[in-house]
């Protein structure tokens, strides 16, 4: 496989990642602001759910060599700030 191809191939997998993780962001915005509080089970099992989910996802990413592992460190890492930033601001309400 050519060096531009395997390129290609891993910013695609980092993409679609990071897409994940912005959708995981968005729906857990859209249960605080409508549906239940921080504090509620539900909000934190969905929470668990769709984190462990992503990191199995940059875990099989990693394995396949798609995405190195400090690069999916990292994304997870954001995506919990971004998700405490949530909290904290609609427990600010």
């Amino acid at each position: 496989m050519s060096v531009e191809i395997k390129i290609g191939k891993r910013e695609k997998a980092y993409e679609l990642l990071q897409a994940d993780a912005q959708k995981i962001l968005k729906l857990i915005g859209v249960q605080m602001e409508n549906l239940t509080m921080p504090q509620c089970p539900l909000y934190e099992e969905v929470l668990d759910t769709q984190m462990f989910g992503l990191s199995r996802e940059i875990d099989f990413a990693v394995r396949l060599g798609l995405v190195r592992a400090d690069e999916g460190r990292e994304l997870l890492s954001s995506l919990e700030r971004q998700v405490s930033a949530l909290h904290e601001a609609s427990t600010q309400k």
